[in-house]
């Protein structure tokens, strides 16, 4: 079942990615682009930040930057999510500025990774990276409500989407693709850094990266501009009314239980990431340790998505968020009761699955219940929240020395009770 859910989707996305004639093509092409800059830069920033340092140094070097990740949405917040939200005809510009920024500091980066230097220039990129992620979760939609959404959703009807999709379930379709193939573009782009890393060095794989940054600036200048007529509702509201509905998005009952519980799974993504790369390095552990745990990571993220695919034609998205929880916090269970380095990298793939269905349903639920005018700084708002959930989650098992099974009890406490309160919020609010 859930192979045939992949199928479906994969056919889908390439398809769109390769037809070039639409809106939504388009959008996929620069997210590909955009997500195997960002692993290169990754594996970069990890070549010469955490290998090739000794674990007590890593820790310190760690640290320092998993603050830095924090401090980009002091800009993205309170600055660039209203200007999203009242350029609604130049969001192609933000995103080709966001690329732009990027090739130039991966070429200042490559050039400063043994100076202090490199970490405001880290700051900088991410604050780059992050309005791309905000200005993304906006454009969907605006994608989205074109002839392509109604006939995008009923091919995805045919191959397991709901019978009666409505828009969170067109989204949902949406934002699977681009998870999808941002995972694909991150194995290959993964590969290729590995590759050059190897025998080239750190500075080199950060060139590339900005090679493909460029690349993605070309694609952004080929987004469609929106139509000069807007039909959303929010186009009626007030400045103030807008201004409201971003500072109140959780007033609507499935928003706010939402974020809580994507929140949740941010963080937990973030403690068991650095657990387990943490505890491979107390291990000596080889780098074939690291693969195995990436490569299945991956292929978690993918079979989440083929899972998604499939049963949405009988669970909603607030369903598939909450399921989700549970699917974290019984791996993590599981996981507790043979700690070893296989086990915690089997659980790094499981946690990749919850991940995989936690976040395009969370997405769809936002994109449906926030008025699109308001959109812009509201993804601001809870891309702070669940980067700083993800980040708190990290500094844990950084900070902390946990072994592997009582690491992994706490995950399953952790998910258990999310799932519990965030089920019944949700039942009690409505």
């Amino acid at each position: 079942m859930i192979r045939r859910g992949l199928g479906s989707l994969a056919w889908a996305s390439a398809q769109d990615l390769f037809d070039q004639s639409t809106a939504f093509g388009r959008l996929a092409l620069v997210h590909v682009l955009m997500m195997a800059g960002d692993t290169m830069v990754t594996v970069s920033l990890a070549g010469s930040l955490f290998f090739s340092v000794s674990p007590s140094e890593a820790k310190g070097k760690v640290l320092l930057y998993l603050l830095i990740t924090i401090a980009p949405f002091a800009v993205v917040s309170p600055v660039l999510g209203p200007l999203i939200d009242r350029s609604a005809q130049g969001r192609r510009l933000l995103v080709a500025v966001s690329a732009g920024a990027r090739v130039l500091l991966c070429w200042t980066m490559s050039q400063h990774l043994s100076s202090l230097w490199l970490y405001p220039e880290a700051f900088l990129l991410l604050v780059a990276s992050k309005l791309y992620v905000v200005t993304r979760g906006a454009l969907v939609p605006e994608m989205a409500r074109t002839d392509q959404f109604r006939e995008h959703t009923g091919d995805l009807d045919s191959a397991g989407w709901p019978g009666a999709p409505g828009e969170a379930a067109g989204f949902a379709g949406f934002n699977a693709q681009l998870t999808l193939l941002g995972t694909a573009a991150g194995v290959v782009a993964g590969l290729v850094a590995a590759g050059v890393l190897k025998g080239l060095g750190a500075p080199s794989v950060l060139v590339v990266a900005s090679v493909v940054y460029l690349a993605g600036v070309v694609t952004s200048a080929r987004l469609p501009r929106p139509a000069a007529v807007v039909r959303d509702p929010v186009a009626r509201m007030t400045q103030a009314e807008r201004d409201r509905q971003a500072l109140e998005p959780l007033g609507d009952t499935e928003v706010a239980w939402g974020l809580g519980a994507a929140s949740v799974m941010r963080f937990t993504v973030g403690f068991a990431t650095f657990l387990l790369a943490f505890g491979l390095r107390r291990a000596h552990a080889s780098l074939g340790w690291f693969a195995l745990a990436l490569a299945l990571s991956a292929v978690g993220s993918l079979v989440g998505l083929g899972l998604v695919t499939r049963v949405r034609r009988r669970l909603g998205a607030p369903a598939l968020l909450g399921g989700s929880l549970v699917l974290a916090a019984v791996g993590a269970g599981l996981a507790s009761v043979v700690p070893s380095l296989a086990a915690q990298s089997a659980l790094a793939g499981w946690v990749g699955l919850a991940a995989a269905v936690a976040q395009p349903s969370f997405d769809a639920i936002t994109q449906a219940h926030v008025p699109p005018g308001a959109q812009g700084r509201t993804f601001a708002r809870f891309a702070v929240r669940q980067q700083l959930a993800w980040v708190v989650g990290a500094l844990i098992p950084v900070g902390v020395l946990w072994s592997f099974a009582v690491a992994d009890r706490f995950l399953a406490v952790v998910g258990t009770a999310t799932a519990v309160f965030y089920t019944l919020g949700r039942r009690r609010g409505r």
